[in-house]
């Protein structure tokens, strides 16, 4: 199924598969295993963290998998914590995934006041030496990403920030798509009430899951998924979403879950 899923260019040859697999909270040989099922199943973007201390199990993961690395997006991102420890932080994730670079590497959170900018600096400074192929942020408002543009003229390629039917912010989205910003959503299914009758109404109409129809909704909106599981028959579910379509009558009433 990997060839289905579309992606979207970030730069040049730096192509971002609008769906991912997530791995926050899943560590150890259940993160080596779940890795290994989303491959399996047909991912072919994986998101990770330095804060999630799944690296090395990824990286394994990949390995084992068969896949050329030019095949797999991956995604870690730095800590706040480590502002000014940029390129010390870049090394640990590259040694512990066993790459020789991150398709994308964000900024987790905003670090402390008046070190934003100097992070984002050597973020740039790492995409231009090829140890990473882009750079982004996550949790980022739009202004702190305008700062960034106006000071160094280079704009995140992505935010990943939270993302749900009761979080849902047009203007946001459409701040966003002006800068040529891609919006990455995480959370969507915990941060909404799945037993909604409105939901349950719209799943039963397409014969799928409530989940499904929040993942569905997302991508309609041109908000990139990675939605996680250690389960793969739900993996399977979360890829199936690009397999039926909401009116826009339905997308207006997920809107206002």
């Amino acid at each position: 199924m990997a060839h289905e899923i579309p992606a979207v260019e970030l730069a040049p040859g730096v192509n971002l598969p609008t769906i991912g697999f997530g791995t926050w909270q899943i560590t150890g040989r259940s993160a080596y295993e779940s890795a290994r099922a989303a491959l399996d199943a047909g991912y072919r973007h994986i998101d990770t963290a330095t804060m999630y201390g799944n690296e090395e199990e990824i990286g394994r993961a990949l390995r084992d998998s068969g896949l050329d690395r030019s095949e797999v997006f991956i995604t870690t991102k730095l800590p706040p914590s480590q502002a000014g420890k940029e390129r010390q932080t870049l090394d640990a994730s590259l040694k512990a995934l066993g790459v020789d670079f991150v398709d994308l590497w964000l900024i987790h959170w905003p670090p402390a006041r008046g070190r934003s900018l100097p992070t984002w600096v050597s973020f740039l400074e790492q995409r231009d030496a090829g140890r990473i192929r882009s750079a982004g942020v996550s949790n980022y408002d739009t202004a702190l990403v305008d700062e960034l543009i106006k000071e160094t003229g280079e704009t995140p390629v992505v935010n990943q920030v939270p993302w749900s039917p009761a979080q849902h912010d047009p203007r946001f989205l459409d701040d966003m798509r002006d800068r040529r910003v891609v919006v990455e959503g995480y959370s969507a299914l915990k941060n909404t009430p799945l037993d909604d009758p409105r939901l349950v109404k719209i799943a039963e109409a397409h014969g799928v899951t409530v989940p499904q129809v929040v993942l569905r909704w997302q991508l309609h909106h041109d908000v990139v998924i990675i939605p996680k599981s250690t389960h793969p028959e739900r993996m399977a579910q979360n890829l199936a979403v690009l397999e039926f379509s909401l009116t826009a009558d339905e997308i207006a009433t997920v809107n206002d879950v």
